[in-house]
């Protein structure tokens, strides 16, 4: 039969049901088992604290994770490392900025890091008390992004940025109070600029509607977000440990799917070639859905099995509860 003659057809098997009496079976004791009563919830009466809640929780999946996350926090701030929050525009889009602001008041979150569109959440908070405008309506009447007051705080920011030889992140903090916005106690980088803690803007051009004007000013825009990038490199450099096998930092993703992830993994790949001894980096992501990104270039690549924790969640749910389980887990943290 030549290569190319067609495969005569098999004949059709004829199957009997299988004589299972010769299954080798064993017992329960000898088995590895994922769950147990000992871990279950143990529900609390109404009035309980939170404290008590959280301990109630149930030890598996999520909030194994969140204990996990939280566990490695207070431990990098007990050795002195940093914990830096990256985050993406929803942190303030759905009221989380108060928790940010406490986490950096309680020294916990000892840097902070975003992306253009938080930052123009913040600074519209902080201006006007409100946010986040409805695209769509406003993309059709080529109305979306235009408004003045945003456009001429940013484009002033860069220039102060340049003028001060600082980042974009110090520069909007420092704008914020010199313009005595009406609602600065909800502006996270106002109160960096306050507490001194690195507060970093990484902005991509043209991802953010304070682009598109004749204000924005690229090379300042430019200048100002390349000395942020490299202050975050400072910063996680020195998320590094003190000691061969010591503790290390923490770096929580919060919201943002593609831009921080991918400046983090830079800012890590340049704090390694310094020699930077980040073995035992811990990372977090919390976000609504799991992404590409953070699944590879957060919980994934850049740390040891076991050092990724990865809790899908609210915004406006998770980071209060991981505020919470900080705070109660660990008071002797707080200043």
């Amino acid at each position: 039969m030549s290569q190319t003659d067609p495969v005569p057809p098999s004949p059709p098997r004829k199957y009997e049901p299988l004589d299972v009496q010769p299954l080798r079976l064993y017992s329960a004791a000898e088995r590895t088992h994922l769950s147990d009563v000992n871990r279950f919830a143990r529900p609390t009466p109404p009035g309980a604290s939170l404290a008590d809640w959280l301990s109630g929780l149930p030890d598996f999946l999520g909030v194994r994770q969140l204990r996990a996350a939280v566990e490695a926090i207070i431990s990098a701030r007990k050795a002195g490392r940093p914990v830096v929050m990256a985050m993406g525009g929803h942190v303030v889009k759905v009221g989380c900025a108060p928790v940010v602001i406490d986490l950096m008041r309680r020294r916990i979150v000892t840097a902070i890091a975003c992306h253009g569109a938080t930052a123009i959440h913040d600074v519209e908070a902080a201006l006007f008390g409100a946010t986040s405008e409805d695209v769509g309506p406003a993309l059709r009447d080529g109305s979306f992004g235009m408004v003045h007051e945003t456009a001429a705080f940013f484009a002033d920011a860069a220039r102060r940025a340049v003028t001060d030889k600082c980042g974009l992140g110090e520069a909007i903090g420092r704008q914020v109070h010199a313009c005595q916005l009406p609602h600065a106690s909800v502006s996270m980088l106002a109160a960096a600029a306050d507490l001194g803690v690195p507060a970093t803007v990484h902005v991509a051009i043209g991802t953010d509607t304070v682009h598109m004007p004749a204000l924005a000013d690229g090379a300042q825009i430019g200048q100002a977000t390349m000395t942020d990038f490299r202050l975050l490199c400072s910063v996680v450099k020195d998320m590094g440990a003190t000691a061969p096998g010591g503790v290390c930092g923490v770096w929580c993703n919060v919201g943002s799917a593609v831009v921080l992830p991918e400046v983090f993994l830079k800012a890590l790949a340049v704090a390694r070639n310094f020699g930077a001894d980040l073995d035992n980096l811990h990372t977090v992501n919390l976000d609504m859905l799991r992404q590409y990104r953070t699944g590879q270039n957060v919980v994934g690549r850049p740390v040891a099995p076991g050092h990724g924790h990865d809790i899908a969640g609210h915004h406006e749910i998770m980071l209060p509860l991981m505020r919470q389980a900080i705070i109660e887990s660990y008071p002797g943290l707080i200043s």
